[in-house]
């Protein structure tokens, strides 16, 4: 077990040192939104094109992953959706934001760092992956369920002001604009001027620690009172449901005939196990539901310690995916 804990120890261990230093006034709260502010717009986005121009256009695209991890992600999505509309009886909006909790991985701050502990330089690639499947599809699907729900004046938006809004959002995304710069750049076959490139891996550098320690930083002052039976099925959800419908997903796709290898079935996996994307309560501030988030978010990043540790440990001595060390 100590070898698991040697990946995930460093992984929780920064976070708590971003919560720290919060907590005792090192930092201000405010402080992370600046940080966080950083990380998505240059340091992500520089790790993101700088994996993806340095590869071939065959190691990018891999269709078997993406195919896997969307339709895994599907699953728990519609399920979620489900629950919370017949059985939980919430609004559109409500059960978008909760499908969201359940299946929106925090796959920049937290996946990455863990990605590159276990899986090393395929890490980039991966992340570059998850994020095409959560921003073109995931969270595009959920904001537009969301928006279905009628405003303050009662008037619910048309089909093509939800589209215009998801493209406009899109169009704007750093990482997204990164990503396709990057594969550009990797079909092409460019290679980038030496001040350039190494000009965007010192940006890259700064994604993991930093994006670890806003994720601590963020959690300060959460609260869960009052709200711990839907935050746990948040939690159960993401923690346990999405890794488990991805890794059917990646069965049922061997069975087929379109196999990954191991560190692609461990990186798909692992990925969806991740908590929730950091913003998952910036984004539900829109629709109001910024509580529930907030405390669903503080919970399923603390549980995943445990969780994740467990999945390695699984991975490594059951599946033998990961090789021991």
């Amino acid at each position: 077990m100590l070898d698991i804990l040697a990946i995930t120890g460093p992984i929780y261990l920064t976070i708590v040192l971003g919560f720290l230093s919060v907590r005792w006034r090192v930092f201000e709260k405010a402080d992370m939104r600046v940080f966080g502010k950083f990380v998505l717009n240059f340091a992500l986005p520089a790790l993101l094109f700088n994996a993806l121009a340095q590869r071939s256009l065959g190691e990018v695209l891999n269709v078997g992953y993406l195919l896997a991890y969307a339709a895994g992600s599907l699953v728990v999505l519609l399920a979620g959706l489900w629950w919370a509309r017949r059985r939980l009886a919430q609004s559109r909006s409500a059960s978008a934001y909760f499908a969201m909790g359940m299946t929106c991985s925090n796959s920049g701050y937290v996946g990455y760092p863990v990605l590159m502990l276990t899986l090393g330089p395929i890490a980039p690639v991966v992340l570059a992956l998850n994020m095409l499947v959560e921003n073109l599809l995931k969270i595009p699907l959920l904001l537009a369920y969301a928006e279905a729900d009628p405003g303050s004046d009662g008037r619910r938006p048309s089909s093509r002001e939800v589209l215009v809004q998801s493209v406009r959002r899109l169009s704007t995304n750093p990482m997204i604009l990164a990503i396709l710069a990057g594969t550009l750049v990797s079909a092409l076959g460019w290679r980038l001027p030496e001040v350039i490139g190494r000009t965007v891996s010192l940006f890259a550098l700064a994604s993991g620690a930093l994006a670890l320690f806003v994720i601590g930083g963020s959690l300060y002052g959460l609260q869960v009172k009052g709200l711990r039976s839907r935050v746990a099925q948040i939690a159960v959800g993401k923690l346990l449901l999405h890794p488990l419908a991805v890794g059917l997903a990646v069965w049922a796709l061997s069975a087929t005939g379109i196999a990954l290898d191991d560190a692609l079935r461990t990186a798909a996996v692992l990925s969806a196990a991740m908590p929730m994307l950091g913003v998952y309560a910036i984004l539900a501030q829109r629709h109001g539901h910024e509580g529930l988030s907030s405390a669903a978010l503080l919970a399923t990043t603390v549980a995943s310690f445990f969780t994740l540790s467990g999945l390695l440990w699984g991975l490594r001595h059951v599946l033998g995916w990961l090789p021991v060390v």
